[in-house]
């Protein structure tokens, strides 16, 4: 199988909004461009090689939860940029260049709004940090769960444990009162509902892929509460094949786990610059992001 071109930067003659670890974002006036890379990040630092077709699989799949969830919450989304010519419809004549081909597929026009710099995570499962801190304390996010929970256990009901929105470093846990007290008690009732409706929606979507816990960002399109950035994906979900689901230890995923692991035997000190990983590694991570795409929305990635 040839391995496909790998985008790490973008470099558009566009005024630049944002950078993050995965995406380039665009300032188009009233819109943005967000361009999805394949770069990939472990241990809060950016590794100097990109997963082939992760970017494409991060924007498609954002844009079919977007879509299935319009009934619940307005998002960002206005045109997924499938044919490069439609920024035609968002420069002026004399803003436009020879648009590059790897926008396709990997971007989208949203709306510009007022971000929101909460993590809005939801948690089915008992897993990852949730798992570590019930372990310590017998609680999550500062709030005690029954004994006797298991790794991966299902939980006996859904928790939000929003987070800091951190722009360096780690996010940090936010209780209910700390939420209120930085969006208001309106608003923090309005993140959680939101938030555990559409979790809700997409674990009984995905059937045979477990969906144990997700983050989600929000915005405000004036004052209206809408869904912004990325949404159920691998980087921001931690999807499990339900076939082989067993409580009482961790679960294999389809996310970067292989880069976790190689780079945790690698005996990298989690300080950049990062190693460049193996190609079985790369490729390995390839095949989980690409097979959470097509188990989900049932199409190929093409």
């Amino acid at each position: 199988m040839s391995t496909p071109p790998v985008l790490l930067e973008s470099n558009l003659p566009l005024p630049p909004f944002s950078r993050g670890k995965v995406r380039d974002t665009y300032d188009l006036g009233n819109q943005l461009l967000i361009v999805t890379t394949d770069r990939i990040s472990a241990f809060d630092v950016v590794l100097p090689c990109g997963i082939p077709d992760k970017g494409a699989v991060l924007n498609r799949l954002s844009a079919f939860w977007f879509q299935r969830t319009e009934s619940i919450i307005a998002n960002h989304l206005i045109e997924v940029v499938d044919d490069a010519r439609c920024l035609d419809n968002y420069l002026p004549a004399a803003g436009r260049f020879a648009y590059p081909s790897y926008l396709e597929e990997r971007s989208m026009i949203v709306k510009k709004v007022k971000l929101i710099p909460v993590e809005c995570v939801v948690r089915g499962y008992l897993s990852g940090s949730a798992w570590a801190e019930y372990q310590k304390q017998g609680t999550v996010n500062g709030e005690p769960l029954p004994e006797g929970l298991k790794e991966s256990q299902e939980l006996p009901e859904l928790l939000f444990t929003p987070t800091t929105k951190a722009e360096t470093g780690h996010d940090q846990p936010l209780s209910t009162d700390e939420l209120k007290e930085m969006v208001g008690g309106t608003m923090a009732r309005e993140l959680k509902e939101k938030s555990l409706a559409i979790y809700s929606y997409a674990r009984e979507y995905a059937r045979d892929i477990i969906i144990a816990d997700t983050k989600m960002e929000f915005g405000l399109d004036g004052d209206s509460l809408i869904l912004i950035d990325e949404l159920l994906t691998p980087d921001s979900s931690r999807f499990w094949d339900a076939r082989l689901y067993k409580v009482g230890q961790s679960q294999p995923s389809y996310d970067k786990q292989p880069v976790r692991d190689w780079l945790a035997g690698s005996g990298w000190n989690k300080e950049p610059p990062a190693p460049i990983l193996p190609p079985e590694v790369i490729e390995a991570t390839t095949r989980r992001y690409r097979h959470a795409y097509e188990r989900l929305t049932g199409k190929n990635l093409g």
